[in-house]
């Protein structure tokens, strides 16, 4: 909030503090903040003391004129209090108290500090300046006083379009002048100092005095000196400066050149009623005509965020699964950039289509305009809606994907599984058919035939011990189905296949085996050894072939947890080869028993184990082949291994700054919650601590920066998971926006609030008062209130809104226009706009008629010459193309209807 009461606080005027003090009136405060310089410009240039000591005695002298006296030494008459006493009685108009006519130092300082209290009375805090300086002849601190009693009855009520002392005498100047040429006033030394700006403001107000086209730039000490003596002579300015002091210095003193151009002012304000009238209607046009960009660029912004939303919702909406990995990773990067690039820039034009509506309401409140009414179909509420219905479609969308990737994994991992079990048992198959067809027994002999039996009982081994492979092969198949594999077809074929294969297989098993147990009363007894061989190496070479399939079976892990597990089962696995090896070589002792005992009783074998294909051969194949995989697959796990620690370290390190960046936003959140409540300060104050709070929310993007990059990392390496925090990045993402969106929002209420405390001339007592009435009803601190806690608020301002019939009467029409959607809550701008309307005037179309009038020359109408002539051209031509005709009895050629024009301003009628 403005802090009004800076507009009562005493100025601070002294050599050595000016710069601290707090004008009034705005601008003059502003002013004074740059004077404490004035130790330093003395004493570094004395050539600016000197037109100071002449301007300031001129100036002086121009007022003790009036009573009579004047004058010589501006240190040394003042010593004795008593011309001091007298100036001030001469520029104020009052009775100062009876001076002491005393000529000892004693009767000086009283006198003097008489003038100084006086000078105090007036608001103006003197810092550093004391009546012993003054009554001592200190000559900087005499100047300093001197030009404090300047500030404050010369230049501190002059006030140019809402500002005031130096700011508004230096736009009166560049004003008086903008039309002349060679002349470009931007301050109080440099501009002045070819005096042809002195000569322009003569030739402004008086063209009779000053043939400003015969002037010359190159000739300054000609033209300074013109313009002073028509002043002096004709306008009864004193002259105050000598041309050749302001053309021999590089920078001419500014507190010489402003009280001579007071001087001037001053002397012209009477040209000022015409010029204050055409301020008004500028400032009514400027505001209708910055209300009209405003309502165009709202239309234009709120159709383009729609279309972008109308675009956006069906892609979020497709959830038209891919079949590869590949593509569904594509869909999900395409969201994140979605996320990343093309969403954030919309949240941000959302949040300042709103901040705009609100301000573009505000104003058109504050002027006494109707309210902007969008287009249909683009109301914010529309655009709520419409980004509602976005953030439905998003929902989720992400979490789809992600499922989805790990479920084509999943399916390529079973499909490849089920592939490499499928090649196994297909290659174990093979040639099995003929062989169980085979009726080799029929001619075999006795010892054939037993072997045959043999031989058969270790195929029966074999082939229960495949059973399980089989029966896996079906579990993967029906898995695939389950999950929906796009290949599902091939694989349901192919363990049709197998299953009808196995069928077949223990048909002729079982039809092998009855035949050979017929014949098996016939055949005497094959060699045990061999027998034995062949029990014992069928299922070691069927434990080789499972470890061998274990030992190439790919994995799939996402938890070191699981990665450990497996290392784990590898390590047992391992702890079996001694065991598995002794086995080894007792299966092969027993072959080569058989070897010995067929050589030491020479009988001739026919060459391999009759009841066994798997030979010593194959055995230490197998076994030199586990051998090769154990180390590959030790390698394959501890790689794994490696990269789950190197996950579980990316999952550590997001989860540390997640749950740093969480609870900051958080409290962030918390805290700007409390500063809309507690509204300490002034507005500005309150708008800067804002402002400075959202600088450093922005300054705090750096590290949601770094989180996102975490969070790429982490989804780049497909982790799915994350124990150590509770934040995701979407929780971070949507409080980010939440904070920024809470942020802005709260900084353009304040923002609205100034408007409207400037527009309405609200006090800092006042606009303190609405607050802790507000603050005091709002016991939710919800930042509204409702019709109970409203009427008490009313009640306790000194409305007459009691239960009685005409007390609900004047409620219901308050609720009303602090109400007007019926939406049962009063916010805090609606009602400080109901208290700024109850407290404080506005302009009106009367205002602005009676401000044409005067540009018109008490006449009915106004024609577009004296239009062009008054007003800025750009608004000159604005009212030109829309005032209408004068029809009055009393119309001239090209007359304008200047009221009709103005109330249109304040009516229905778009202008």
């Amino acid at each position: 909030m403005v802090d009004y009461h800076a507009a009562n606080q005493s100025y601070q005027y002294g050599p050595s503090s000016a710069g601290n003090g707090a004008g009034g009136g705005g601008g003059m405060g502003d002013y004074m903040a740059q004077e404490d310089d004035w130790d330093r410009d003395l004493l570094l240039d004395p050539a600016w003391e000197k037109q100071q000591r002449k301007t300031f005695t001129a100036w002086c002298n121009s007022h003790l004129r009036k009573a009579g006296t004047q004058i010589e030494n501006i240190d040394e008459d003042f010593r004795d209090g008593l011309k001091l006493m007298l100036l001030l009685e001469v520029i104020s108009g009052e009775r100062l108290p009876k001076p002491e006519r005393g000529k000892m130092r004693v009767h000086k300082i009283n006198n003097v500090n008489k003038a100084l209290d006086f000078i105090a009375s007036k608001g103006v805090k003197l810092v550093s300046i004391g009546a012993e300086e003054i009554v001592d002849g200190n000559a900087k601190m005499t100047l300093g006083m001197i030009w404090t009693i300047i500030l404050r009855f010369a230049i501190q009520d002059i006030s140019v379009e809402e500002t005031s002392a130096k700011e508004g005498l230096l736009l009166w100047c560049q004003r008086k002048t903008a039309p002349y040429k060679n002349v470009n006033v931007q301050n109080f030394h440099i501009s002045w100092k070819d005096g042809l700006a002195f000569n322009a403001l003569i030739h402004r107000h008086r063209p009779e005095l000053i043939e400003y086209d015969k002037l010359r730039k190159d000739d300054p000490v000609t033209n300074l000196n013109n313009a002073f003596e028509v002043a002096e002579k004709y306008l009864d300015i004193p002259k105050m400066l000598d041309a050749e002091d302001i053309v021999n210095t590089a920078r001419p003193d500014e507190k010489a050149i402003m009280t001579y151009v007071s001087s001037f002012y001053h002397a012209f304000s009477g040209a000022q009623k015409a010029e204050t009238a055409a301020n008004r209607i500028c400032k009514v046009l400027a505001v209708n005509q910055e209300n009209e960009h405003l309502m165009e660029d709202y239309e234009r912004l709120a159709s383009d965020l729609l279309e972008w939303i109308r675009r956006t919702i069906p892609w979020l909406e497709d959830r038209v699964p891919q079949r590869t990995i590949q593509e569904m990773q594509q869909k999900l990067e395409d969201f994140r950039d979605y996320r990343r690039v093309h969403k954030p820039p919309k949240v941000q034009e959302k949040c300042q289509l709103e901040i705009n509506f609100n301000t573009l309401q505000t104003k058109l409140r504050l002027s006494n305009r109707p309210a902007f009414m969008p287009s249909e179909g683009r109301m914010v509420s529309d655009i709520n809606n419409g980004w509602q219905h976005l953030e439905q479609a998003e929902k989720g969308y992400e979490e789809w994907l992600l499922n989805e990737i790990r479920r084509l994994e999943r399916l390529d991992h079973l499909a490849e599984k089920f592939r490499q079990k499928a090649s196994i048992h297909e290659a174990w198959t093979d040639g099995k058919e003929a062989m169980l067809k085979h009726r080799d027994y029929e001619t075999a002999t006795l010892s054939d035939i037993k072997a045959l039996i043999r031989k058969h009982e270790a195929f029966e081994s074999d082939l229960a011990a495949h059973q399980d492979r089989v029966e896996q092969i079906a579990a993967i198949a029906q898995e695939l189905n389950e999950l929906d594999y796009y290949d599902s077809h091939n694989v349901n074929t192919r363990c049709q296949k197998i299953c009808d294969q196995w069928d077949t297989l223990g048909n002729l098993t079982h039809s092998r085996r009855e035949a050979l147990e017929k014949t098996e009363k016939q055949l005497e007894t094959i060699d045990q050894l061999h027998l034995e061989y062949a029990k014992r190496a069928a299922p070691f070479n069927n434990w080789m072939e499972s470890a061998m399939e274990d030992l190439q079976d790919m994995f799939i892990v996402h938890t070191i947890e699981e990665i450990e597990g497996l290392i784990s089962a590898h390590d047992q696995f391992k702890s079996t080869l001694p065991d598995a090896d002794r086995e080894r070589e007792a299966i092969l002792a027993i072959h080569k028993e058989a070897q010995r005992i067929a050589e030491s009783n020479h009988i001739k074998l026919s060459g391999s184990n009759p009841y066994t294909t798997v030979t010593p051969q194959i055995i230490n194949s197998k076994w030199e082949k586990v051998q090769q995989l154990v180390p590959k697959r030790d390698h394959a796990l501890m790689e794994e291994q490696s990269k789950q620690q190197s996950n579980e370290h990316l999952r550590r390190q997001f989860a540390s700054q997640a749950n740093v960046v969480g609870p900051w936003i958080q409290t962030k959140m918390e805290e700007i919650g409390r500063i809309s409540i507690e509204m300490n300060g002034t507005l500005e104050d309150q708008l800067n601590h804002l402002k400075q709070y959202e600088r450093s929310i922005v300054d705090y993007k750096p590290n949601l920066d770094l989180l996102e990059q975490q969070h790429q990392l982490i989804q780049e390496a497909l982790i799915f998971d994350n124990k150590h925090t509770n934040y995701t990045m979407e929780h971070i993402r949507v409080g980010w926006e939440q904070l920024l969106t809470t942020i802005a929002r709260t900084i353009n209420e304040i923002e609205n609030q100034i408007l409207t405390r400037d527009a309405k001339g609200i006090s800092q007592e006042q606009m303190q008062e609405f607050r802790a009435s507000f603050n005091h009803f709002d016991k939710d601190h919800g930042g509204a209130l409702g019709p109970e806690e409203f009427k008490a608020c009313l009640i306790s301002l000194g409305y007459d809104v009691e239960n009685d019939r005409q007390g609900d009467a004047e409620f219901n029409r308050i609720m009303s226009v602090v109400d007007p959607n019926h939406s049962g809550l009063v916010t805090f701008q609606a009602f400080i706009d109901f208290m700024s309307r109850e407290t404080t005037d506005t302009d009106t179309a009367d205002q602005v008629i009676a401000s044409f009038k005067v540009l018109a020359g008490d006449k009915n109408f106004i024609t577009a010459e004296e239009l062009r002539r008054e007003l800025p051209p750009d608004q000159a031509e604005y009212c030109i193309a829309r005032m209408a005709p004068y029809q009055g009895s009393d119309a001239v050629p090209g007359a304008l209807d200047y009221k009709s024009f103005s109330t249109a301003l304040y009516g229905e009628s778009d202008l």
